[in-house]
Formats: structure tokens, C-alpha cells, sequence
């Protein structure tokens, strides 16, 4: 599916490599102006070069997400600049440790509930006004099946992917009669640095590349795409309900 996002102002946090930096590359590519915003400058300049050499155009915008301040800020940085936002990736995330709950430092799951779920909602709250403006808004919230699965080990992951996706269905409720569309994403296994954390004894080869997960991503981001409040699998390329309780 061709999407055209000429004239688009994408916001994609976590870009300096992985599914964010893939992502980021494929809006540009199809035309969007990319805010790419991530801690690693060196990551963003590659980032920022690619899109160059595809013929795209982007902001760097390199922050912590740990900078509360920086987040709310943004929004108002977006305003001044473009007036509005017409994509939103929240992309970026942590994973912790693999550990029994019982024995998961204190200080670890206050760093994965602080990036994974308080600085999701701070982004949520600084770009709303923003977003809502757009004739065309598409937030995409990276979720995980961990959020589903909740296997031993995996606790504060899984419990702060439970509250991202939370957080998602909850602002496309708010937003129903609006053009504002919000989709959690479940990329999946993907050869990434957070899945080599977690599983260093897999062969990276046997899993999808990030690229292959952000082509799979840019048609939920386009007019065609009208679903809202529900889990789009990209394992299974479909948008699917959330079971009712």
C-alpha cells in the first residue's frame, strides 16, 4: 500500500536504532517531516543522514525521557514551530531485568514504570492539543505480548505494557468522535538490542528485522487506516479487539 504523508509532522521517540529508527526512516521516506527524539545523538545523526540520502527531512530533538520537563516542553516546542502533529510513534521503551517480582530492585522498576508508562503519558498529555488539531492524527503506542502473557520473570515488563496499552484505549475513548486514531502495537519478536537483552542465547538471524516491522507500521499511520482502541499484531498483520471482560 502507497501512503503519502507530504506535508505530515511525525513524532517518533526512541529513533537512534532499532524499530524507532526504522520507523522514523519510512515516514520520511514517505514524505512526513520527522521529529526524531531519542538519547543518543550519534544514533540520531545517522538517522538524520539516512533521511537525507532518501530525500526526507527531520528535527533532531535528543533528550532523556527521564527529563519529565524536557517532555513537557515539546509540545509546546512542536506548536511554535509547526502549529500542529499529525503522527505520533511512542517507540521508545526499556525492558529491566528478567527476574523473579519478589526479587526485582526497587530502583528497576522505577526506571522501567518511569520511561515505559509516566513518560508515555507525559507525552500523551504534552502533544494532545497537538494532535487533535490534525485532520488525519494516528498515534501508534508500542506495546508488547508480554503485556498479554505476563510469563514468569518478565513482571515489570509485562505490568507496564499492561498500562501503556491502557493508557492507549483510554485516550481513543476520549477521543472517539474525533479524527485522532490510537492503535497499541505488538511488533513481536524483532532483532533488536532489547531482545538480545532479554533472550542472549537467540539467534538474532531467525527473528524480523526492525525494517520489516516499520513497513508493516507506515499504512496504520495513513488516511486509509480508521480503526481506534484496539491491538494492531504485526506478526499477524492485523488490527484485532481487545477481549471484553
Amino acid at each position: 500500500m502507497t501512503v503519502d504523508l507530504k506535508g505530515r509532522i511525525a513524532l517518533v521517540t526512541g529513533a537512534s536504532r532499532g524499530i524507532g529508527y526504522f520507523t522514523a526512516l519510512e515516514l520520511a521516506k514517505a514524505g512526513a517531516h520527522v521529529i526524531a527524539c531519542a538519547r543518543t545523538v550519534g544514533g540520531l545523526e545517522d538517522l538524520d543522514d539516512a533521511i537525507s540520502a532518501a530525500g526526507g527531512s527531520a528535527t533532531l530533538v535528543p533528550f532523556d525521557l527521564n527529563d519529565m520537563n524536557a517532555i513537557d516542553a515539546l509540545g509546546g516546542s512542536i506548536f511554535e514551530r509547526w502549529g500542529k502533529l499529525d503522527i505520533l510513534v511512542a517507540n521508545a521503551g526499556v525492558l529491566g531485568t528478567i527476574s523473579p517480582v519478589a526479587h526485582v530492585e526497587a530502583k528497576v522498576f522505577e526506571k522501567v514504570m518511569t520511561i515505559n508508562v509516566t513518560a508515555t503519558w507525559r507525552l500523551i498529555r504534552s502533544i494532545d492539543p497537538l494532535i487533535t488539531k490534525s485532520d488525519q492524527g494516528r498515534a501508534l503506542i508500542l506495546s508488547s505480548g508480554a503485556a498479554h502473557k505476563c510469563k514468569p520473570f518478565w513482571g515489570p515488563y509485562s505490568a507496564s505494557k499492561a498500562a501503556v496499552e491502557a493508557l492507549a484505549r483510554t485516550w481513543a475513548a476520549e477521543h472517539q468522535r474525533l479524527p485522532l486514531k490510537v492503535l497499541s502495537v505488538d511488533p513481536g519478536a524483532t532483532r533488536t538490542a532489547m531482545r538480545a537483552q532479554a533472550m542472549p542465547g537467540e539467534d538474532p538471524d531467525t527473528l524480523p528485522h526492525p525494517s520489516d516491522v516499520a513497513k508493516a507500521l507506515l499504512p496504520l499511520v495513513g488516511p486509509q487506516q480508521t480503526e481506534t482502541g484496539k491491538l494492531y499484531i504485526v506478526r499477524e498483520n492485523r488490527i484485532a479487539d481487545y477481549p471484553a471482560i
